[in-house]
């Protein structure tokens, strides 16, 4: 006689033992088995759900989920665990609602205020994460994670100081466990507590030391505090334990960059880019290191292929548009003028702050972009260092905070200065982070201070915590937004007062900064409303100027391949500052001044072609261009002598190029612009003593230009007036300069002193004689 069938219950028992011991394709055939005998068994449906989003069938899952609910609709579980299914979908409305479901049903059911809070923080609900993590806490007060998620909830709302004594909670709660460390982490890095997320990560990895994921966050932490080395340490461990990291690989690379290691970054790129072809932000780095390469093809060909990836990408369009101008690839400008402005209203990451100032940008829109960078781009910690009054006597300490302290345009600006501030009031720090290139110009700076400190190795935080041991009053940060900068020391606030000077025409977005030494023409005090900082008018110009800068013997035409005669219009700007409205009329000049030529620097092969199509365009032969390559400071300032006209560049002027023009004796024509950055010509003009070339609009630039080519008497007289002026005019008058900046700072410290906030003000030429 044959024994009964088993029962559905039966069936159900061993397919639950067949899954507990994870023969799950069994368990799976018996269930099947189990809802064929009995449709209305909510449970085996459930299992089979289970099994099936194990299997990372979600499909499957929910639909089998959803037939236990229709059976059992009351209980809360099945709900909560639809509420997973949902989160899995991408489906976070009907995750969160199918939470809120299992908690009417079942109020004491925690699992599923531990699943609304986490759906809610990824819908930065924070609100509604905060009660439901509050609500879990109060079931489960033992559960680490309830106090994790409700940190987060509360730090999503900026109550940071609730925050943090709900993280105090975490680690109490499960201390050997390695992810409750490594999420703990995440959050402390969230805060900007850089020291204690090191911390977590460490613990993380003491625990489990094959971490991957606690190797690569700890890297990065590092990496924002500035100690480069340890966090290549980091990258490199976890690449040890999988060679195939791919964010290990992009975030070496990234690194190595910020160290200057622009090869041995590209290797890095290309490794990450092996793994994983797809990665849009990884082609954008590659293609931001072949650019400081001087490899630019490469480089667009890395942007574009990051736009094919990502075509939301507003860091690789951005930058896309940026070596476009620089190729002076102009046959979409105005459309990617109108990008860059866009991209800029719309508060994106990508466009850069330095790059927005050469496109035709108003003040309010670079306002817009450096705030933008700095919230995006700059690791801020969250609490500066302890307040430092600066005491009622003795000299004033003043810090200078540069890349560029070697052979750099900024250094032939400012070499002199930093010589001339007197001793007897002044104590002068150099604080260098660029490398020491063993030139004339790096032995002569470093004498030049009184402490030359170089914090290259140094952590944000240290070089931060350095500078305030050595009892700076003054912090002046010669980079603002350009390349290689370290905002984050002056984020720390160090030092009672901070200034924005010289390397950065415009302001730096950032609350931590105090003032920015500007001057009438550039920066008037009608403009306040689009700086940050508090606007400093020194009386004639702001930029200073080296005196005992060396120039070369003035070489032949020949031998720089212009014309013997012929009249010599120059600009040997970056191309990048050169716009095709301008060249329009450059064009103009050449058609209508027989046997000119005009004289360009040549950046790349690239670049030159497009200029020479430009022209042939405009109906001029490309053989009136003549292009220069770069050369020495001394025979680049040289050389200037044997053009006749300089012509400026707009709306990004020349700053240490007009200068080194002016100095060699070379007029220079300029046009005021609308922002810092294209009024400094004007500026450089009327501290020389020859306003006359100042125009407002480019038809009167136009014509002025072309009347000085047929008039060379007129010409000549302002020539004759530049070389007179250059021994007397307050542009190149370093000990004046020198007499106003001292002013400024002073009057800075009379405020300190004095608890004033800081606010504009000018320094009269009148209180100024100089030494």
């Amino acid at each position: 006689m044959s024994s009964s069938a088993p029962s559905s219950e039966a069936l159900f028992s061993q397919a639950v033992q067949f899954y507990r011991n994870h023969r799950r394709g069994e368990a799976e055939r018996l269930l099947l088995q189990v809802v064929g005998k009995n449709p209305g068994h909510d449970a085996a449906f459930h299992l089979l759900s289970i099994i099936a989003q194990e299997a990372g069938n979600l499909a499957a899952a929910r639909e089998h989920l959803g037939r236990a609910i229709a059976i059992k609709d009351s209980f809360a579980p099945y709900h909560s665990n639809m509420g997973v299914l949902h989160e899995a979908l991408g489906q976070l409305d009907d995750a969160a609602e199918s939470c809120r479901k299992a908690i009417a049903l079942d109020p004491a059911y925690a699992q599923s205020y531990f699943n609304l809070s986490g759906i809610a923080l990824m819908q930065k609900r924070y609100d509604e994460a905060e009660s439901s993590a509050r609500a879990l806490a109060a079931l489960q007060p033992q559960m680490a994670e309830a106090h994790l998620n409700l940190g987060i909830a509360l730090l999503g709302q900026g109550r940071v100081s609730e925050a943090t004594d709900a993280l105090d909670r975490v680690i109490p709660l499960n201390p050997a466990r390695a992810a409750t460390w490594f999420n703990l982490g995440g959050m402390r890095q969230e805060l900007g507590h850089w020291d204690a997320a090191a911390d977590c990560y460490r613990h993380a990895i003491e625990r489990k030391p094959n971490y991957i994921e606690a190797h690569l966050e700890l890297g990065n932490v590092l990496k924002a505090m500035g100690r480069l080395n340890d966090a290549i340490a980091g990258y490199c461990r976890a690449l040890d334990i999988n060679p195939n990291y791919v964010n290990a690989h992009g975030n070496l690379g990234v690194t190595l960059m910020a160290q200057g290691r622009v090869e041995e970054a590209v290797v890095a790129y290309r490794h990450a880019l092996d793994l994983a072809p797809n990665r849009a932000k990884i082609h954008v780095d590659l293609g931001l290191a072949l650019q400081t390469l001087k490899r630019p093809d490469e480089a667009r060909t890395s942007f574009e292929t990051a736009l094919a990836l990502d075509a939301d990408s507003a860091e690789a369009e951005s930058n896309l548009l940026h070596l476009r101008r620089a190729f002076c690839d102009w046959r979409s400008f105005s459309a990617d003028e109108a990008r860059v402005v866009e991209l800029i209203r719309r508060h994106v990451s990508g466009p850069m702050p330095f790059a927005a100032l050469s496109s035709s940008t108003s003040l309010a829109d670079q306002l817009s972009c450096a705030r933008t960078w700095i919230e995006n781009h700059v690791s801020v910690p969250q609490s500066a260092l302890p307040p430092r009054a600066i005491g009622a006597v003795g000299r004033i300490r003043i810090g200078y905070l540069s890349a560029d302290l070697h052979n750099h345009a900024t250094s032939f600006l400012a070499a002199e200065l930093f010589e001339r501030h007197d001793r007897s009031r002044f104590e002068i720090y150099a604080y260098s982070f660029g490398p020491d290139d063993g030139s004339a110009m790096r032995e002569r700076l470093t004498r030049g201070f009184d402490h030359f400190i170089d914090i290259r190795a140094l952590s944000h935080a240290e070089a931060a915590q350095r500078i305030r041991d050595d009892g700076i009053d003054i912090l002046v940060d010669l980079l603002g937004h350009t390349q290689n900068s370290r905002t984050e020391i002056v984020a720390y606030r160090p030092t009672p007062i901070c200034v924005n000077f010289l390397g950065f025409p415009g302001t730096m977005g950032a609350g931590f900064v105090d003032y920015i030494l500007a001057d009438p023409v550039v920066a008037p005090f009608a403009d306040q409303p689009f700086y940050n900082e508090r606007i400093v008018h020194l009386p004639e110009c702001y930029q200073p100027n080296d005196t005992k800068r060396a120039v070369a013997d003035t070489p032949s035409r020949a031998s720089c391949g212009l014309p013997e005669n012929g009249f010599v219009f120059c600009c040997l700007n970056a191309p990048s500052k050169v716009t095709p409205i301008v060249f329009d009329i450059w064009m103009r000049l050449l058609s209508a001044v027989p046997g000119s030529v005009l004289w360009l620097l040549e950046q790349n092969a690239t670049t030159a072609q497009n200029l020479r199509r430009e022209a042939e365009a405009r109906g001029v032969s490309a053989s009136r261009l003549v292009l220069g390559s770069a050369l020495p400071n001394a025979e680049h300032v040289a050389r200037y002598r044997l053009a006749d006209l300089f012509l400026d560049t707009l709306p990004y002027n020349a700053h240490t190029t007009g200068s080194d023009a002016l100095w060699a004796g070379l007029p220079v024509l300029t046009c005021v612009g609308e922002t810092f950055a294209g009024r400094v010509g004007a500026s450089l003009l009327k501290a020389v003593g020859l306003p006359e070339l100042i125009t407002t609009t480019l038809a009167d630039y136009e014509n002025l230009a072309l009347r000085l080519a047929r008039e060379p008497t007129e010409l000549n007289r302002l020539k004759t007036r530049l070389i007179e002026n250059r021994s007397t005019a307050p542009l190149f008058d370093i000990d004046r300069f020198t007499h106003h900046i001292e002013a400024a700072y002073s009057r800075m410290v009379e405020r300190h002193r004095a608890r004033l906030k800081p606010e504009a003000f000018a320094v009269e030429a009148s209180d100024s004689t100089p030494r």
